[in-house]
Order: C-alpha cells, then sequence, then structure tokens
C-alpha cells in the first residue's frame, strides 16, 4: 500500500504543529524559573563588579563588542578582511557605527 502525497504532507504538517506546540508550552513554563536565574545571576554581577559579557573567545573585538574601536579588526593588515567566524554574527558597536554622523 503507498502513502498518497497529500497524507505525506498532512503527517508532516501535524507534526510539526504539534512540535511547535510542545516548543510553546515547554518556553513559557520555563519562564518563571529563567527570570528568577536571571535576577541571581544580576546580582552576582553587581556584587562582583563584573565588566561586560564575553560573547567569543576568538579576538578581542569581539569579546567585548562595547571596547572595540573601528580599527581594531584590521589591526593586522589594513586591507585584512574579517576573518572571525564570530565578526560576522555581531554588528559592531553603536558608537563605532555613528562615526561620522552628524
Amino acid at each position: 500500500m503507498t502513502l498518497r502525497a497529500s497524507t505525506i504532507f498532512a503527517t508532516y504538517t501535524a507534526l510539526g504543529l504539534l512540535l511547535l506546540a510542545v516548543i510553546v508550552i515547554d518556553s513559557s513554563s520555563r519562564s518563571v524559573t529563567d527570570r528568577q536565574q536571571l535576577e541571581e545571576r544580576r546580582t552576582l554581577v553587581k556584587s562582583l563588579s563584573l565588566t561586560d559579557l564575553v560573547l567569543f573567545t576568538d579576538a578581542r573585538y569581539t569579546r567585548h563588542p562595547s571596547m572595540a574601536d573601528r580599527h581594531t579588526p584590521f589591526q593586522d593588515y589594513p586591507l585584512s578582511l574579517e576573518h572571525f567566524p564570530s565578526g560576522s554574527l555581531i554588528p559592531p558597536p553603536p558608537h563605532v557605527r555613528s562615526y561620522g554622523k552628524y
């Protein structure tokens, strides 16, 4: 017995909707716990006087984006291209993007 294409499509669609419902229910049940953990982490960061979050480990201008200036990606060679993958995942900090705007 072969299945019709519409039956296969309906099955995959139903499974996808079921998975989406499970994800939504799971995320809503975790939100209270996540808020408590976030508040605990904020308290810890404040008590230890930590700086901003380290996002990536490859280059210092991607570790602390707020500390980057507009020349740091090109410090090895003026015409060098971005060779760290994390540089394409985060935008430059606002003070670098607004440079030259009046």
